[in-house]
C-alpha cells in the first residue's frame, strides 16, 4: 500500500507562498509511489505537488482517495467541491490550521457590535479610501456601497462600449438576463469559489459576514466585494466586448488572468489580517495578534 510521509510542519509553504489554487474535473486524485497523482478522463496522468498549492478544487466527475484526501491533510492543502469552472462552492473538505486562533478572533469580533462595524468600515475603505465613514453603521455603509457600485458599473459599461441598464438577473429564469448580467453572475460565482477555498483554508468562518448576513456564505461575499471592482467586473465587460454571446467560457478565462495580474491569492492573507488587526495568517501556524489587537 503506498505511503505518503508527511513533511515536517515547519517546512510547509505558508498560503502567501503557495500556487494559485487547481481546478479539476472528470478524474481521479489518488495516492501512488508516495505522491499524489491525477489521472484525467483521457487518461493523461500527472503528479500534484500538494504541499504547494494553496487549494484543489474539484469540479464535476472527480473523485479523490482516502489516501489522497490524508496526504492533502498533512500538506495543510485544503479540498473544495465546486460545479463546474467553480461555478458553485459545494463543500469545504478539511480545516488544515494546526490552532483554532482564529476562528476564535473571528467569532468574538463578529459578536461584539462595536469591532463588527469597525470592520465592515475597513472593508469599506479597501475599496473607497477616500470615502468618510466615520459614525456610520452598517446599513448606512450598504446604501453608500450600492450608490457607488451602480456608478462603477455605468463606468465599465462607458469603458468597454457594454450596453448597461442595471443589474438585474432571475436565479431562476437564467435566459431572462441580458449578456452583461449572465456574465457578471457567472464572473462573481467563480470569484466566491476562489475565495472561499482561501478564506476557508486560512481558518475564517464563512457564515459570519460583518456587511452581508444573509444566506449560507456571507463572509465569503464580503470578502469577494473587496475585489470584484478589480477582477469579476472588468472580465465580465470584457468579456462582452470581445463576444457578447459568450457562454461563461471567455469570461472564466478573463476572470483567471484578473486574479493573477492583481496578485489576489498573495494579497489576500494580508488584506484579511489587516481587517482583523492580526499578523498575516499562516497555513502552517495560525495568526499572532499584535498587543493593540487584543480586545
Amino acid at each position: 500500500m503506498p505511503i505518503f510521509e508527511r513533511p515536517p510542519l515547519e517546512s510547509l509553504a505558508p498560503a502567501k507562498d503557495r500556487w494559485t489554487p487547481l481546478y479539476l474535473e472528470h478524474g481521479r486524485i489518488e495516492v501512488d509511489d508516495s505522491s499524489v497523482k491525477w489521472i484525467g478522463a483521457d487518461r493523461l496522468l500527472c503528479r500534484i505537488p500538494v504541499a504547494t498549492v494553496s487549494a484543489l478544487i474539484l469540479g464535476p466527475g472527480t473523485t479523490i482517495t482516502h489516501a489522497a484526501m490524508k496526504a492533502c491533510s498533512e500538506s495543510n492543502t485544503p479540498i473544495c467541491w465546486t460545479g463546474e469552472d467553480g461555478m458553485r462552492f459545494y463543500a469545504f473538505g478539511l480545516a488544515p490550521n494546526h490552532t483554532n486562533e482564529m476562528p476564535r478572533l473571528h467569532a468574538a469580533a463578529w459578536a461584539d457590535k462595536k469591532r463588527r462595524t469597525q470592520i465592515a468600515r475597513r472593508m469599506f475603505l479597501m475599496r473607497f479610501p477616500e470615502a468618510d465613514v466615520e459614525g456610520r453603521n452598517i446599513q448606512e455603509l450598504r446604501g453608500m456601497e450600492g450608490m457607488r457600485v451602480r456608478t462603477l458599473y455605468a463606468k465599465f459599461g462607458q469603458e468597454y462600449g457594454v450596453t448597461w441598464k442595471g443589474r438585474n438577473y432571475d436565479r431562476s429564469n437564467w435566459d431572462i438576463s441580458d449578456g452583461i448580467n449572465r456574465a457578471l453572475s457567472t464572473a462573481n460565482a467563480s470569484l466566491y469559489a476562489l475565495v472561499a477555498a482561501v478564506v476557508c483554508s486560512l481558518g475564517y468562518l464563512p457564515s459570519l459576514g460583518f456587511v452581508h448576513d444573509g444566506g449560507t456564505l456571507p463572509f465569503i461575499y464580503d470578502v469577494a466585494d473587496l475585489y470584484k471592482h478589480e477582477t469579476s467586473i472588468p472580465a465580465a465587460f470584457l468579456a462582452m466586448r470581445q463576444n457578447s454571446s459568450d457562454s461563461g467560457e471567455l469570461v472564466r478565462t478573463l476572470l483567471k488572468q484578473r486574479v493573477e495580474e492583481c496578485r489576489i491569492l498573495q494579497r489576500l492573507p494580508k488584506d484579511l489580517a489587516a481587517l482583523f488587526d492580526t499578523v498575516e495568517t499562516d497555513l502552517n501556524s495560525g495568526p499572532s495578534r499584535p498587543p493593540s489587537a487584543i480586545a
